[in-house]
């Protein structure tokens, strides 16, 4: 059999040597043509001798059993299988007419051969070929019944005897054939169903093991089918989201854009892409593990509208894929990019108040030091020179003290500032601040008010760093407030944290420029709004130290209503050894050398 097989193989057509299926039909027509054809020519000298001389009519039906091995030429040649087929039954029917017609018509024991012409036909797996072929042997039959029925045909000169041997010949033949064509049918079915179920298994070994999801849509988003990857996907069995259970996992506010992408798909439009969020139960992957149970991962859909298109109603086809990765670096380099935005931005702000914060005060030098040198040609008495050297000094002090605010604030961001813990008590630090900045208070006609309790317990932190906050809000807090104000600075202890409140009744701030209270060089307030001078560095500093002493922050204002600032410190500062060791750089003392020398020069006499 593996010859035969091997030689029917040789005899395909090209087109039919790729397909199993199609490979399996060729097969199966030609080989019992063949067959049959062999095996009828070979009982031909044993027809002979039981007949005896034949008729020219049987010669030609004997010659005719040479057509099937033409047919399965035709085949081997044209690969046109249902052509094949409708020759083939024409051939058929031609045969039984012709061994009908001289033995008895409708009761010859070929008459019941019609009826294998259209199941020989079903092979063909075409309806046309079926119809045609049940049309031909109806047509043969009506044909040898209208014959009959007129006389038209010579009688039969065999006996009765003879005429029941082949009419029993005529019936077994039939359902020997018909129980062939029956047998070929069944292989093709079993080919058919085999390849089927290897296709089944490929699909089904693509769906489980993908990591794309793969959905059938219905045009309102209800799911039809969804293949099993979804499990992994979404943590979810495949049962639940079938039909509207996938639309409730979307997230509300993309729902629109989700069901709006199904819908112009169904339309028949180009392929529709689509991002939106779907509700996880459970974490699953190495990917996930991150992830909390319950929260919302971005998936990207894709969606076609599925083919054939003749569907009662349109469905969609859509390709699913889990982008939360894409999305967090997409938010990364948004942030990213913000941040270099909002430098740019510090950076232009920095220059712009520097240029006024260091040309004022250093056009006052210049000038009034001019008008002292110039003294021969414009005499100036010793209260004069005394006003102007009083100016000279203002201006420089303050001229220092915008370069300390730059340096602090270069040092912070630099993570070189570097935080001493010592005991000390913070009441003696906020009145000694308190009576520095007195004097400031009472030329801008601002009360001072100062609320510390005698037992405030002692701290354990940066005495520096603690004084500097305490500096910085209060000053900034009389700086912003107008003449005949209020500032109070309290102070109590809350649980093991120790929380310095200062109060004004000033200008305030406005909600939108809260959020940016702290970054550097910022200053609440449009430019030309603002009456008084200033880096904008000093609630940048308090952020910072506040930061460095692992407290908190909270502003809280109302324009024209004053402002509250609230620091939270801990009572005792532990200093993390990761964090220290990363935040505070050792620098090394250079070598005594010249330079070192022209150095102090310069520092002793400025």
């Amino acid at each position: 059999m593996t010859i035969i097989q091997d030689r029917l193989d040789a005899l395909l057509h090209p087109s039919a040597r790729y397909d199993a299926l199609t490979r399996a039909r060729h097969r199966t027509f030609m080989g019992p043509r063949l067959l049959g054809s062999l095996v009828a020519l070979a009982a031909f000298p044993m027809y002979l001798a039981i007949r005896g001389a034949p008729t020219a009519l049987e010669v030609v039906a004997f010659a005719w059993l040479v057509v099937p091995i033409l047919l399965s030429y035709f085949l081997s040649r044209t690969g046109r299988y249902e052509g094949a087929h409708v020759l083939s039954s024409i051939a058929l029917a031609g045969l039984v007419m012709m061994i009908a017609l001289p033995t008895g018509g409708i009761e010859s024991f070929a008459a019941v051969w019609p009826v294998v012409i259209p199941l020989e036909a079903a092979l063909s797996a075409s309806r046309r070929v079926v119809a045609f072929a049940a049309m031909l042997a109806v047509s043969c039959v009506l044909a040898l019944i209208a014959m009959s029925y007129f006389d038209v045909l010579p009688l039969p000169d065999a006996g009765v005897a003879a005429h029941s041997v082949f009419m029993a010949f005529g019936i077994a033949s039939a359902m020997l054939y018909a129980a062939g064509v029956a047998f070929g049918y069944e292989a093709l079915m079993r080919t058919g169903a085999s390849l089927l179920n290897v296709e089944e298994d490929r699909y089904r070994l693509l769906a489980r093991h993908m990591c794309d999801v793969i959905s059938r849509h219905r045009r309102n988003g209800a799911v039809q089918f969804i293949s099993p990857a979804a499990e992994a996907l979404l943590g979810v069995p495949v049962s639940e989201l079938q039909d509207h259970g996938l639309f409730d996992r979307v997230h509300v506010a993309d729902r629109p854009a989700y069901l709006t992408a199904l819908a112009a798909a169904a339309l028949g439009k180009d392929a529709q892409s689509v991002e939106f969020r779907l509700r996880r139960d459970v974490a699953s992957g190495a990917k996930s593990e991150a992830r909390s149970s319950g929260d919302f991962i971005w998936v990207e859909m894709r969606c076609r509208p599925l083919e054939p298109s003749s569907l009662a109603e349109p469905e969609v086809v859509a390709v699913m894929r889990d982008v939360t990765d894409r999305k967090q670096q997409e938010h990364a380099l948004d942030m990213a990019r913000t941040t270099a935005e909002r430098a740019d931005a510090a950076k232009t702000r920095f220059l712009a108040t520097m240029s006024h914060e260091l040309r004022t005060p250093l056009n006052a030098i210049i000038g009034f030091s001019e008008m002292i040198v110039q003294e021969a040609r414009l005499p100036l008495d010793a209260t004069r020179r005394k006003e102007y050297a009083q100016l000279i000094n203002d201006s420089g002090q303050h001229l220092l003290s915008v370069v300390n605010s730059i340096l602090d604030m270069s040092k912070m961001e630099s993570g070189n500032f570097e935080i001493l813990p010592e005991p000390f008590t913070p009441r003696e630090v906020l009145l000694n601040g308190s009576n520095l900045l007195a004097l400031k208070a009472r030329d801008n006609g601002i009360e001072l008010v100062t609320r510390v309790p005698e037992n405030l317990p002692q701290m354990i932190g940066d005495p520096r760093a603690f004084k500097q906050i305490v500096l910085n809000l209060v000053s900034n807090a009389i700086k912003f407030t107008e003449r005949g104000g209020r500032v109070t600075i309290s102070a109590r202890v809350e649980g093991s944290r120790m929380a310095l409140r200062v109060m004004d009744n000033g200008v305030g701030i406005a909600q939108e420029d809260l959020k940016r209270i702290g970054d550097p060089f910022f200053q609440a307030g449009k430019t030309y709004q603002r009456r008084q001078e200033g880096t904008g560095l000093g609630l940048s500093i308090v952020k910072s130290l506040v930061v460095l002493h692992q407290g908190e922050i909270d502003v809280q204002s109302k324009v024209q209503e004053g402002t509250t600032v609230t620091v939270m410190l801990p009572l005792i500062l532990v200093p993390d050894a990761e964090s220290s060791s990363n935040n505070i750089a050792t620098l090394t003392p250079a070598s005594r050398s010249g330079k070192q020398d022209q150095d102090y020069r310069v520092r002793k006499s400025a």
